[in-house]
Parts: C-alpha cells; sequence; structure tokens
C-alpha cells in the first residue's frame, strides 16, 4: 500500500528577511507624568540605528509600554538619517561640537585602530561603519541622549568637500564590485576586477579569432594550399 502524501506536503517556515537597518537600544527609561487625573506612568527609549555603510540615525520616543517606545523611536531614527563620511581607513578630519551640557570630540585613527570610545559614542559610530576612529567625551554630562545629540552635531559638521569625496569614493567601490565577475579558467576559476577583466575580455577575442581562422582553414583545403605557396 502506497503511503499517504500527506505528511509530504510539510509548510516551510518562511524565511526572515534581515532588516534594511540594525539597531541598539541606548537607554530606556520609565517616567512620569503628573496631571490633575493623578500620575502617568510610561516609557521613555533612545534608539540607534545604521546600515554599517555610512547611514545612521536615532529617535527618542515615549509609549504606554516598551514595545510601543521602541517602535516610535525606531520611526523616528529612520527619518533622522545622516550620511557619516569615511573611507576604508577612517574619518576625514577631527570634529567637535556641544548639545547642552555634553560636548564631544571624534577624530581620526590608524588602520588597525578600530573604535577607540566609549558608552553611546562607540555604539553611533560601529552602526555607522566607521573601521578607525578615536571619540573622547569632554563634557561633565552622563546624559546620554545628550550626548548622543552631541555626538550626530559632530558627525553632520563635516566639510562638504569630505563628504562629496567619500560619495565618490563608495560609487566607485560599488561599480567595480558590480564589474567583478566569476571567470573559469585551468587555474579553477577566479574573480577578475578592472584592468584583469580587459585583459581576460581582449585573450578572449584573440582566442576566438584564432578558433574562427583553425575552422576555416579545415573546411577549405584550397585555401590552406594558396598559403603555403
Amino acid at each position: 500500500m502506497s503511503k499517504p502524501q500527506g505528511n509530504n506536503n510539510k509548510r516551510q517556515k518562511p524565511r526572515k528577511e534581515k532588516p534594511e537597518f540594525d539597531q541598539a537600544i541606548v537607554d530606556l527609561a520609565r517616567v512620569t507624568r503628573v496631571t490633575k487625573g493623578g500620575k502617568h506612568l510610561s516609557f521613555r527609549a533612545l534608539v540607534l540605528i545604521g546600515d554599517r555603510k555610512g547611514k545612521v540615525g536615532y529617535g527618542v520616543e515615549k509609549g504606554a509600554d516598551v514595545q510601543i517606545a521602541v517602535d516610535k523611536a525606531v520611526r523616528q531614527a529612520q527619518k533622522n538619517m545622516i550620511f557619516v563620511p569615511f573611507d576604508k581607513k577612517t574619518i576625514p578630519h577631527r570634529v567637535e561640537a556641544k548639545f547642552k551640557a555634553g560636548k564631544v570630540m571624534i577624530k581620526p585613527a590608524p588602520q588597525g585602530s578600530g573604535i577607540i570610545a566609549g558608552s553611546s559614542i562607540r555604539t553611533v559610530l560601529e552602526l555607522a561603519g566607521v573601521p578607525n576612529a578615536s571619540a573622547k567625551m569632554l563634557g561633565k554630562s552622563n546624559n546620554k541622549i545628550s550626548n548622543v545629540k552631541a555626538t550626530f552635531a559632530a558627525l553632520s559638521s563635516f566639510k562638504r568637500e569630505a563628504i562629496e569625496k567619500s560619495r565618490k569614493s563608495r560609487e566607485r567601490v560599488e561599480k567595480n564590485k558590480v564589474q567583478q565577475i566569476e571567470v573559469k579558467s585551468t587555474q579553477g576559476g577566479s574573480v577578475l576586477s578592472g584592468k584583469e577583466l580587459d585583459s581576460a575580455k581582449v585573450s578572449a577575442d584573440k582566442k576566438e579569432v584564432v578558433e574562427k581562422k583553425v575552422a576555416k582553414n579545415d573546411s577549405n583545403p584550397s585555401f590552406v594550399g594558396s598559403e603555403k605557396k
């Protein structure tokens, strides 16, 4: 007897799509608002989001519970996105900014040093994708919201020339990635870029011309004899 085919049609679990931005909850607090009707409790969330490719944003929102506050903060962060210019090594130049009692300094760092910073500044730089940088809180405030806003003010103060240079560099890198193709050769296949790809195309064209000429000679023996004469 044949087995029932019901077990073969198992429902496949839907694959979870990777979110566009990574997110981090920097601060979560319970706040109270006093009104004539009494005390109203709510939650305040400070959320950072970033794609680790130069885009980063922050949001501060309140909600009746933690999840509502976080969701509202994420939506606000998507509206407050900024672009942080950097290359493969570090940021273009030193920047400083102040917001209320929070004051932040961010400067370039040599390749291989990573992010030399603490608290919320480190989280901002990591979500932005900055490979190497050194940062320090110069203010006396430990308020995370003030420090985050000061950090964003500093990252928004880069010179326009540095931003344009970084954009062009990123576009050039992405273009080279698109042009790279996998070529199967006698060496087992390799990924060629730019100049290598051009030389590979020239070699392929030459090989094709030679093969056509050989095929023509094989099909026309009189042509081969005339060539020998």
